[in-house]
């Protein structure tokens, strides 16, 4: 059996961290669009309600304009929120790359505050470029979560 044969299908990053916030902290830290700007991208039309559409805007690249579309797919307040993650063009490689993804954050609690777990899941071999980044920048958003609440408490 070879490697490729070993590889799954898709990729997913996971950052599993416990801050020191009660879970409705970092709750209202995820679902409060002028903090969402403030840890990664201000939204456009978000709000926390399953079925809702919203986009981020990022530096473009080739024929994709930079827009990333996402949609509400579910909401449990102070414990999980899923939405999509969808961007990029078919004719580039690399960055900007066609990505069709899912993003969860899941709250517990648990002794001295909250596990904050996110999983970025559905990145496909294509997308390398854009798993290896985000890699490196979710457990950067996560602290950035973190910290924002902190300010909350």
């Amino acid at each position: 059996m070879n490697d490729a044969a070993l590889k799954p299908a898709t990729q997913e990053i996971v950052v599993d961290e416990i801050l020191p916030h009660a879970p409705d902290v970092i709750w209202k830290t995820l679902v409060t669009p002028e903090l969402m700007g403030r840890w990664l991208m201000v939204p456009t039309g978000f709000e926390p309600v399953e079925g809702c559409r919203f986009t981020y805007q990022t530096t473009p690249a080739g024929p994709w304009d930079g827009v990333i579309h996402c949609q509400v797919l579910e909401v449990w307040p102070n414990e999980r929120l899923v939405y999509s993650w969808r961007g990029g063009d078919d004719a580039n490689a690399g960055y900007g790359s066609r990505l069709d993804t899912v993003v969860t954050w899941t709250l517990a609690r648990v002794e001295g505050g909250v596990r904050v777990r996110l999983v970025h899941a559905g990145f496909k071999p294509s997308n390398e470029t854009a798993f290896k980044r985000m890699s490196d920048g979710w457990p950067k958003v996560v602290q950035k979560v973190g910290a924002l609440a902190g300010g909350q408490d």
